[in-house]
């Protein structure tokens, strides 16, 4: 064998073993494709779902991650992390997806709706494909918050061949009472993040975040925030990828540190009830509001297991709750419906 395949096959094992799972699109393909930015992105999610992972077994030693590959009959397929009934995280999972195919009319119409201008072919065709990474953490203790994070790179091929292109994503924080200190080091490492490609970003997309995360009906947001974009396609390509790696690199210094300090905290079943409430506000929002969600829903051929996996193991709902006045409950409601500023 060749000293230069003997490198490239030596550099496969080494990715092979950083990752959960062979990525969707195979390493060699990626390792071949590894300048198109298609497959920096795959790695960087690959990348991100196995960083991730191992920080939370760290955390969560007694507990297994639950490793499932799926394929997508239309085109692509996915890498689902899920770690259930741990000492420390009732649910959690990190999920990969790169998927291609025909965009359906759904999905397009959703699309359009934000602003879109999709020219499909004469048999209103469009190929896409959509790859990202999502998670959602729901703690044991209601001292340790919820935390989600989701990053994504979408690609459609129009009518005349021209390709629109965009990323998303966000890291956001949903904690069941309110520790001012763990939500001014959330926002801070994030806007790390953000500050080192453009210092207006952290406000523009930490206001984007309060916004989208706006449970309507109940007039209160889903969490203390963090930030959020979609439909982002400048300043260039490159930038913005740049950008959403520093973002993906800050999730485990922006979390764990959280998690770690108040793990072992002791609760009573009245904290563990007013948790479960909270989380009665997570589903609403994930499934009457959530874009990732809709999408998923309106693919033909996805995955359902992996679009739900944010779903808490348990919920709870009760006719007309509404906590004593200056108690703790009372308190984070009043930063869900009002939102801080946590950096300055």
């Amino acid at each position: 064998m060749a000293a230069g395949e003997e490198e490239e096959e030596e550099e496969e094992e080494r990715l092979r073993r950083r990752f959960m799972a062979p990525p969707v699109s195979g390493l060699r393909e990626l390792r071949r494709r590894r300048r198109e930015l298609r497959s920096r992105m795959e790695l960087l999610i690959m990348e991100t779902q196995a960083e991730v992972c191992r920080a939370l077994a760290a955390v969560d030693p007694g507990a297994a991650f639950a490793v499932d590959t799926w394929e997508r009959k239309e085109g692509g397929g996915g890498i689902s992390c899920v770690l259930q009934d741990g000492d420390v995280f009732e649910k959690a999972g990190v999920n990969v997806s790169v998927v291609f195919g025909q965009l359906s009319e759904e999905a397009a119409r959703q699309m359009r709706s934000r602003g879109k201008a999709l020219k499909a072919s004469a048999d209103g065709k469009l190929p896409f494909c959509a790859m990202g990474v999502s998670s959602v953490i729901h703690p044991k203790n209601p001292h340790v918050p919820t935390m989600h994070f989701n990053y994504r790179y979408f690609e459609i091929e129009e009518a005349d061949g021209t390709k629109q292109w965009w990323f998303g994503g966000g890291t956001d924080l949903t904690p069941t009472y309110l520790n001012e200190e763990d939500a001014v080091h959330f926002h801070k490492t994030l806007k790390e993040a953000c500050d080192k490609h453009d210092p207006k970003l952290y406000p523009k997309y930490k206001k984007w975040c309060d916004d989208y995360f706006f449970i309507k009906h109940r007039g209160e947001r889903r969490g203390i925030g963090g930030i959020f974009f979609d439909d982002v396609d400048s300043p260039s390509k490159e930038e913005v990828f740049q950008f959403v790696q520093s973002c993906a690199k800050a999730i485990v210094p922006c979390y764990i540190p959280i998690v770690k300090k108040h793990c072992h905290d002791a609760f009573t079943p009245e904290e563990k009830q007013w948790q479960q409430l909270r989380r009665g506000r997570y589903v609403e929002f994930n499934l009457v509001y959530d874009r990732g969600t809709k999408f998923g829903l309106l693919t033909p051929g996805s995955r359902i297991e992996s679009i739900l996996m944010s779903l808490p193991l348990t919920a709870r709902w009760e006719y007309m709750h509404t906590p004593p006045e200056s108690s703790r409950e009372a308190e984070i409601l009043e930063v869900l419906r009002n939102p801080k500023d946590w950096v300055h």
